[in-house]
């Protein structure tokens, strides 16, 4: 089946993320990405699929400034990706990494949150409030006071979501969310990303979750993006998955409408 693109928002609305013809070459001469196209609108939830090394990571280390476009361009609410913006950006672009250990380094679980929002210059109750928020949205207030390898692992990942939202970011991305994730932890952080306000490009190799959570899905393969539409649509297509190596679990069978 050919799958027809979903349409960006209109050019009176903002997007979150823009990316246009974006291309990128490591060091070692290693082609990565060779025109990548998409644009993400505000409160979009959208999935990044693909098999490992299709540039998905490199896509990503493009959204707030860790790598820079040997062509093309990448623009967050507006703001251009530069070396001039970087500081903006960094609170406009919200990373979830897959291990929750790289992101939690504080004594408490309330330093933790704390951090961004301290280093970018809030104080005093402001600060209070922002992180109280936070930890509120991702059901982990009552745990402020812990150390965060006290926490189950589930509980760690809701806090390291908590650090960027904690920033107020224009976009949340999240690296393989449910990872590692008992079925309960996996049931508990789909319902927290379901409930926020905020875009979200959640990049995964777990195509369930992504139905569940994504009304919209990219297929990111050989460094340029191969489908976008409905994730219905693209999972229901066993020879796009096959074509790019994609896999939904044995016996799983996408829901009729």
């Amino acid at each position: 089946m050919t799958v027809t693109p979903v349409s960006p928002a209109s050019s009176e609305t903002v997007n979150s993320l823009e990316v246009s013809r974006l291309a990128y070459a490591y060091p070692d001469g290693t082609q990565a990405l060779f025109g990548v196209d998409l644009a993400i609108g505000r409160g979009e939830r959208v999935a990044l699929l693909g098999p490992n090394g299709a540039g998905k990571t490199t896509l990503v280390m493009h959204l707030n400034g860790i790598l820079t476009p040997g062509h093309g361009s990448v623009t967050v609410g507006g703001v251009p990706v530069r070396k001039d913006t970087l500081k903006d950006i960094r609170q406009r672009v919200g990373l979830v990494f897959q291990d929750p250990d790289d992101q939690l380094f504080m004594p408490t679980v309330r330093d933790d949150v704390a951090f961004g929002p301290a280093n970018a210059g809030l104080r005093g109750a402001e600060l209070d409030r922002v992180v109280t928020g936070a930890l509120a949205r991702v059901g982990m207030l009552d745990f402020a006071g812990r150390p965060p390898h006290h926490l189950s692992f589930g509980q760690r990942r809701r806090v390291a979501v908590a650090t960027v939202l904690a920033m107020e970011p224009e976009i949340l991305v999240l690296d393989e969310p449910s990872s590692n994730l008992d079925p309960a932890a996996r049931r508990e952080l789909a319902e927290i990303l379901r409930s926020l306000d905020v875009t979200v490009l959640m990049v995964t190799h777990d195509l369930p979750y992504a139905l569940e959570l994504c009304e919209r899905s990219l297929i990111l393969s050989g460094g340029v993006i191969a489908a976008d539409g409905p994730t219905r649509e693209l999972l229901a297509d066993e020879e796009l998955l096959a074509e790019h190596r994609l896999e939904l679990p044995f016996g799983f069978a996408i829901p009729s409408l």
